[in-house]
């Protein structure tokens, strides 16, 4: 079976000999060295601060409380992204306003943003969808001439950089997801990323219950702590990220190569974009009928795929016609990427895909 996606992992004995301190220490979770440790490693490689949480959803919703927006706020969003983007909204007891997509990028369309904006709007919460950064500078004028924050939902963006800066540096506070499912993985894990130290300051006091460096409760804080076994295996794959990104990168390039002359498009990335990490590999197909055959004949051959992201949270979440999100999410399909992906492997993949769109 080939998986859509495939963890990266260190060596098995290198993992052991980085835990076996634990055994000594017995400091398991609360703030401990490796965690410390791996906070400091992504401040330095992005320029920004981090705040480590348990999951990327702990992260938004942490993000979401340091503005203490008011109950029933409206928070515009787009809805082609994954769920928790607009269940963290929700959950807070604040409202989506959802934004119709670009049909290229499949980012949020900065020029319909604008007309969403109400007396109760107080946030612009993008997600650079698959990695490819939104058009940061259009929605950073829309935030300052309708003083409105910005929270982007940067939850593919490990190592993506958008003219020289590190996604993550941009708008009020970014939130990064190290599920084991993305490139860069702490097994499950979070981040809160921000460039301003005060807000980095109380989302650690959020993170753990509220409490402040003496221990005293000052905020409504919640428990999204790591624990060191997490920690410890952040900072073992840190150092082999970099290959891993090396070798999505020529799967990815191999893909397109061999399905450029298909039916089939690819997401259009932004020309900002100075690195990117190749996190996946999505796949737009003419229409829902294709993919849905696509994705069928692919499982009968022992390659699991996934419709990602379907549906379009607009139909999830209320009853609101957003036709080009619509149409990208009944279209797409993402294909098995990762670094030890064999080539012979994409080759039966995009063969498979030949026949059934040939009809065969």
């Amino acid at each position: 079976m080939i998986n859509v996606t495939r963890s990266m992992m260190p060596e098995f004995g290198e993992y052991v000999e980085k835990i076996k301190k634990l055994w000594d220490t017995r400091w398991l979770t609360n703030n401990g060295e490796y965690l410390v440790e791996l906070e400091k490693s992504l401040e330095q490689r992005f320029e920004a601060k981090c705040v480590i949480v348990s999951n990327g959803t702990l992260a938004l919703l942490i993000a979401l409380e340091l503005f203490d927006f008011p109950i029933g706020a409206e928070i515009i969003t787009t809805p082609f992204t994954f769920v928790a983007t607009a269940s963290s909204i929700i959950w807070q007891r604040y409202r989506p306003v959802f934004v119709d997509i670009e049909p290229e990028t499949f980012n949020i369309d900065p020029k319909k943003i604008e007309e969403k904006v109400s007396d109760r709007t107080t946030a612009i919460l993008p997600v650079h969808v698959f990695g490819n950064p939104c058009n940061v500078e259009e929605i950073d004028g829309i935030a300052r001439r309708n003083n409105l924050k910005v929270i982007y939902d940067a939850a593919h963006c490990f190592d993506v950089y958008y003219k020289g800066k590190s996604v993550y540096a941009f708008g009020d506070v970014s939130i990064a997801s190290f599920h084991a499912t993305k490139v860069f993985h702490t097994i499950e894990g979070g981040a809160i990323f921000t460039t301003n130290e005060q807000l980095a300051e109380r989302a650690k006091m959020l993170r753990n219950f509220g409490f402040n460096k003496d221990l005293q409760i000052v905020d409504k804080g919640i428990n999204a702590k790591m624990n060191e076994f997490q920690a410890a295996m952040g900072l073992l794959n840190l150092e082999i990220v970099d290959e891993e990104i090396r070798k999505r990168k020529e799967r990815y390039e191999k893909y397109v190569e061999l399905l450029r002359t298909e039916n089939v498009n690819f997401q259009r990335l932004n020309s900002g974009i100075t690195k990117y990490n190749y996190i996946y590999m999505p796949v737009l197909f003419e229409n829902e009928q294709k993919r849905d055959l696509v994705y069928e004949n692919l499982k009968e051959n022992g390659v699991n795929t996934r419709k990602y992201f379907y549906p379009s949270l607009n139909r999830v979440f209320g009853d609101q016609n957003l036709p080009v999100s619509e149409d990208v999410s009944k279209r797409i399909l993402h294909l098995p990427l990762y670094g030890d992906l064999e080539f012979e492997e994409i080759d039966r993949i995009v063969g498979t895909i030949r026949k059934v769109l040939k009809g065969v």
